[in-house]
């Protein structure tokens, strides 16, 4: 299995979840690691006002860090490689990078051409 890190932009909690303006991609991207974590994958997440330390010590990340400053936040790593940066990644990635399929919701569709098939949209 698949060893995934998430660094951060610094973020008043841990998910970015809380606050009077939420992003709306990061629940999404909490729901898709806790997805990554039930097909067995080993996911930490690290934030840059929390957890400075977890930046200090990946050369990967500092080096980044040096070169792009915060800008390259979020940075994705999947076994130790740098594979995303400045953005969060949709499950369709994290399944590419770790090997794991990702089903997505779909809805059969109507033979009849339309919302009830009955002519009543016309």
């Amino acid at each position: 299995m698949s060893h995934v890190q998430v660094f951060d932009k610094p973020m008043c909690c841990s998910t970015g979840v809380c606050g009077p303006q939420v992003d709306p991609v990061l629940p999404r991207f909490a729901a898709d690691l806790d997805w990554l974590k039930s097909q067995g994958h080993e996911v930490e997440r690290f934030n840059l006002a929390q957890q400075p330390d977890a930046f200090a010590k990946n050369a990967d990340v500092q080096q980044l860090l040096a070169a792009k400053g915060v800008d390259c936040l979020p940075l994705v790593m999947v076994d130790g490689k740098p594979v995303s940066e400045a953005e969060y990644p949709s499950r369709e990635k994290f399944a590419a990078w770790t090997g794991s399929v990702a089903k997505t919701a779909s809805l059969p569709l109507s033979s009849s051409g339309g919302c009830c098939g009955g002519g009543c949209c016309e």
